[in-house]
C-alpha cells in the first residue's frame, strides 16, 4: 500500500493550466466551511424566496482593504492566502482546506493511480470525507469482466457485474456472432475479503448488460441475439439464480437492445433501448426508434416516456424522484466510431404527474462530459449526480455544476454504491473500490 500526495495543478477560469510561478488565490477556511456544507447537502431551512439569486461579489473597497491587510501580514502568515507552484505540472485546482486531506491509499497490482481525487468545488470535500481512498481489488487481464450492471444486493452482501463482450466459440453463441457476456458474482466478507464466482443460470441470459435491484433479486437488460428477443429479465439473487422474462416486446414490436434499467418507488420499471446490439452485429435491423420506456408490471402497461436521443444509455432518479437523468452516449457508436460533434450529454427531465400517470417534461441539458461520454449514472442521498466517463467518475451537484472527479486509470463506464460511502468502479479488466465519506450513500439503496 503506497501513499501519494494528491495535489493538483490549478487552472484558470477558462480551464487552462497555470504557468509555473502563477499565484493562486485560496478561499478563507472559516467562510468556505459553511459553503461546503450547504452546497453538498440540501439545507432543511426554507428559502426566503423561490427565485433567490446568489449574492453579488464583495464591493471593490472591501477587496482593496483585504489586499492591504494581506500585504501588512508577515509572509509566513500569507501562505494560506497565496501559494506559488513551481515544480508540479500535474496539479489541478486545490485550496487550503484540501492541502492536508489528500493522502489517499492506492492498492494496485500494476501502476498506481496517484491522484484520483480532483476538487472543482469545496462541496466535494464533504462527499469525500476526511480520508478518501481508491483501491484496485481485482485485476484480470484475461478478459474485461468488469463492465456494466453493478448491482449490490445488501441481504447477501453480494455484488453482481456483467462483462463486456467475450469470445465464445461454442455453437450456442452462433446467434450472437460468437460473442457472450458473463455475470460475475462477488460475495464480500469484509471490504477486502471476498469470493468471486461466475453466475451459472439454468436459462441463458442473452447478452446481459445493465441491471438494478428488484424485489428480492435483480433485473437485467437482456440485449438479445439474432434469434432470441431482447427485453428485461428477473434473476433471483440466490443459487441457482433462476430467471424469468418480464418483458420482451413493445406491442409485438421487438426492442433494439435494452441497455440500462431503474425501478421507481411505485413499482414501475424504466429502461433505455439504443441500437448498440445491431451496430455490433448480434441484433437484427431495428424496427423501433431509440427510446426510453416505462413498464408497469402490475398492469402490463408499456409506454414510451422520452425520445429524441442519439444513443440513450444510463438513467436514474433524483432522491425525491422529481427529476430523472438520462445519458446520451451518441459520441461513441457501437461500431467503435467516435464523432466529437455528437452528444456526450446528461439530460434532466421533470417528472410530472397527470391523470395518475407520470410524464417527462422540461427537458434540459444537465451536463456535458469533458472526457469521453457519460455512461452509467446515479445519485447520492444528497442529490449529487455521478456518472462514469472517459477519465473516471464525474460528480455534479443538483444544479449541474461539476464539483469533483474520481480519476480512474483507463476510465470507468459504470459503478455502484455499497455501504457507508463505499463505491465499486468498473474498469473493464479492473475492479476498483473507492471509499468516500460514511454519509455519502447511493439514493437507490440508502445504505
Amino acid at each position: 500500500m503506497s501513499h501519494h500526495s494528491l495535489f493538483h495543478r490549478p487552472k484558470t477560469s477558462d480551464g487552462n493550466l497555470l504557468s509555473p510561478g502563477h499565484k493562486v488565490s485560496f478561499s478563507d477556511s472559516s467562510k468556505s466551511t459553511d459553503k461546503r456544507q450547504s452546497s453538498a447537502r440540501p439545507s432543511s431551512r426554507p428559502s426566503s424566496s423561490s427565485n433567490s439569486r446568489p449574492s453579488s461579489p464583495a464591493p471593490q473597497q472591501q477587496q482593496q482593504r483585504r489586499a492591504l491587510s494581506a500585504q501588512r501580514r508577515p509572509s509566513s502568515q500569507r501562505r494560506g492566502s497565496y501559494q506559488t507552484y513551481n515544480d508540479n505540472r500535474n496539479l489541478q485546482r486545490i485550496n487550503r482546506q484540501s492541502e492536508a486531506l489528500w493522502q489517499a491509499s492506492v492498492v494496485s497490482p500494476t501502476a498506481p493511480q496517484p491522484k484520483p481525487f480532483l476538487i472543482y468545488h469545496d462541496s466535494f470535500l464533504s462527499i469525500l470525507g476526511p480520508n478518501p481512498t481508491l483501491q484496485c481489488l481485482i485485476e484480470d487481464n484475461r478478459a474485461p469482466y468488469f463492465h456494466e450492471a453493478g448491482i449490490f444486493h445488501p441481504p447477501s452482501n453480494t455484488l453482481f457485474i456483467t462483462s463486456n463482450q467475450l469470445e465464445d466459440p461454442s455453437p450456442d453463441a452462433a446467434t450472437t456472432r460468437n460473442k457472450t457476456i458473463v455475470i460475475t458474482k462477488i460475495e464480500f466478507f469484509s471490504p477486502t475479503d471476498f469470493t468471486r464466482d461466475k453466475v451459472r443460470c439454468p436459462e441463458r441470459n442473452y447478452m446481459a448488460n445493465g441491471g438494478t435491484n428488484y424485489r428480492d433479486g435483480l433485473i437485467l437488460c437482456a440485449q438479445g441475439s439474432l434469434k432470441e428477443p431482447s427485453g428485461l429479465i428477473y434473476m433471483e439473487a440466490k443459487r441457482p439464480h433462476k430467471t424469468t422474462t418480464l418483458l420482451n416486446n413493445y406491442h409485438s414490436r421487438p426492442f433494439n437492445s435494452p441497455n440500462d434499467v431503474i425501478v421507481h418507488s411505485d413499482g414501475s420499471i424504466w429502461f433505455t433501448d439504443p441500437i448498440y446490439g445491431y451496430e455490433q452485429g448480434f441484433r437484427p435491423k431495428p424496427v423501433l426508434p431509440q427510446l426510453v420506456y416505462r413498464f408497469d408490471p402490475s398492469t402490463g402497461d408499456i409506454r414510451v416516456v422520452a425520445d429524441g436521443f442519439g444513443r440513450p444509455n444510463g438513467l436514474c432518479f433524483s432522491p425525491d424522484e422529481g427529476t430523472i437523468y438520462i445519458t446520451d452516449t451518441d459520441l461513441i457508436h457501437g461500431d467503435g466510431t467516435v464523432d466529437y460533434r455528437r452528444p456526450a450529454t446528461i439530460y434532466a427531465y421533470s417528472v410530472f404527474w397527470e391523470h395518475d400517470s407520470p410524464y417527462l417534461t422540461n427537458r434540459r441539458v444537465f451536463a456535458y462530459a469533458d472526457t469521453g461520454a457519460p455512461d452509467g449514472i446515479k445519485c447520492d442521498v444528497f442529490g449529487n449526480v455521478y456518472s462514469g466517463c472517459g477519465d473516471g467518475i464525474n460528480i455534479w451537484n443538483a444544479g449541474g455544476m461539476l464539483i469533483g472527479k474520481i480519476q480512474i486509470d483507463g476510465g470507468c463506464a459504470n459503478f455502484c454504491f455499497g455501504r457507508n460511502g463505499e463505491m465499486w468502479c468498473f474498469g473493464e479488466h479492473k475492479l476498483w473500490r473507492a471509499k468516500l465519506g460514511d454519509d455519502t450513500r447511493g439514493a437507490l439503496l440508502g445504505v
